[in-house]
């Protein structure tokens, strides 16, 4: 068998490509931007060469439709944008991302992606505990990224690598050195591993056992919003399960209910705002994010149909994001909400066809996840563990996306665009997940 064709080699490479979307600080943090540029060449000419190669089967009736649509309109924005280089950056970053993620949702099979991912997930748990313990028990001091020297005595928490804080009860960073980031790594760790072990997929031992470490990794983070997503996606995974068992015509209570949580949740944060952020050791600023919003606000709404031009992660040495969101000597390179950083770079035309991206991607995985799959007339067909993954994903990532722009970036573009593709694809299939 050719090596492009080993099914082996294939799940290898995918298993790379998801650390890298996963863990781009880390392989950043090694290397420097050189290295990681270096990784990211080989994973977009690996995902080239498997797509031309393998040949998946792939029409357009069953590709998201709104996926183009916003890949045309962020390439178009370098006409218009205020830093047209900066765009084109840009725009070519989510070309590649998009390729490799394409690579994963067409090439392989759904137990691959599940494995593949689990796998990825695994090693970036396995190695921020390493790195952690490491750090905690030989080094015992902060430690900087490699190849990177800060000016100044001073030197803002955010600029470490890890704080070596693991033996003091955390916050840990791990391999990605970002609590945040780290957190919710260990959150679709912990989805995935869970879904794994409850379609008996893995064996019982090691699936507890990493489904364990990937809830340690989870609380030591320490984080808000985080653990505010972690609520998110268990109210979701109970409204799904509560469907399946109403079954098709006998839903409209749940709906009812739902629409009811959601409007006493929005008066809950309205109302006991203050009391929410004290029990999570937040600033009533959201960490300077009411700050970042308003900024961001006011630029997007002096260019509110086409926006200032797609550029992804901002990029400090151009107008006007240099000193847009500084904070404690901190220069952040987001808005901090996916929707409004959408919004800011390619306007209202971008934001309604990214609106579109996740509201099709959720509304298929709600209905893979909560309908039986149709194999004859009747409606008898058993449910499957693995199709509630998608819809748990997606409500991962879209509790992310309100204080986060990670939605639009690396992991949270590659699970958005596999998500949109495989719901997609398994909705004309119209066959039962594994």
């Amino acid at each position: 068998m050719p090596v492009v064709q080993s099914r082996f080699v294939v799940r290898s490479f995918a298993t790379l490509v998801f650390f890298t979307a996963l863990a781009g600080q880390f392989w950043r943090n090694l290397l420097g931007w050189w290295g990681f540029g270096a990784i990211a060449v080989v994973v977009l000419i690996g995902s080239v060469v498997l797509l031309v190669r393998l040949k998946p089967d792939w029409v357009w009736s069953k590709f998201p439709r709104s996926i183009g649509v916003f890949l045309v309109i962020t390439t178009l924005s370098i006409a218009w944008s205020f830093y047209p280089g900066a765009s084109a950056i840009g725009v070519g970053v989510l070309w590649a991302t998009t390729i490799a993620a394409l690579f994963l949702a067409l090439v392989l099979s759904w137990a691959e992606l599940l494995r593949t991912l689990a796998a990825a997930l695994r090693w970036v748990i396995a190695l921020s505990l390493l790195f952690e313990v490491i750090v905690g028990a030989f080094v015992r001091q902060p430690v900087l990224p490699l190849w990177v020297s800060y000016p100044g005595e001073k030197i803002p928490d955010a600029f470490y690598w890890s704080r070596g804080l693991l033996f003091h009860g955390g916050p840990i960073e791990g391999i990605v050195a970002n609590r945040n980031l780290l957190g919710f790594v260990a959150l679709l760790a912990v989805i995935v591993f869970a879904v794994q072990l409850a379609a008996r997929t893995v064996r019982r031992g090691w699936g507890i056992a990493w489904l364990a470490a990937a809830a340690v990794v989870l609380v030591l983070t320490r984080s808000a919003t985080v653990t505010l997503a972690a609520g998110f996606v268990a109210i979701v995974l109970i409204f799904a399960l509560w469907t399946r068992r109403r079954g098709p015509q006998r839903r409209r209570p749940v709906y009812v209910a739902a629409t009811g949580l959601i409007v006493a949740g929005g008066v809950a944060v309205a109302t006991v705002s203050p009391w929410l952020l004290s029990l999570f050791g937040k600033s009533e600023d959201l960490t300077g994010r009411l700050d970042i919003w308003a900024s961001v606000t006011g630029l997007a709404v002096q260019r509110p149909a086409f926006g200032w031009g797609w550029v992804s992660y901002w990029v400090p040495w151009a107008e006007p994001f240099a000193g847009l969101a500084n904070r404690k000597g901190v220069v952040y390179l987001q808005a901090h909400n996916a929707w409004l950083d959408v919004w800011f770079q390619v306007g209202v035309i971008g934001l309604i066809a990214f609106v579109a991206i996740v509201a099709g991607a959720l509304w298929r995985s709600w209905f893979l996840a909560v309908d039986r799959p149709r194999t004859s007339v009747s409606d008898t067909a058993p449910y499957t563990v693995s199709a509630l993954l998608p819809l748990l994903l997606m409500a991962a990532l879209i509790a992310q996306s309100v204080a986060e722009s990670r939605l639009l970036i690396e992991y949270g573009w590659v699970l958005l665009v596999l998500v949109s593709v495989t719901t997609k694809r398994q909705q004309a299939l119209n066959r039962p997940m594994p």
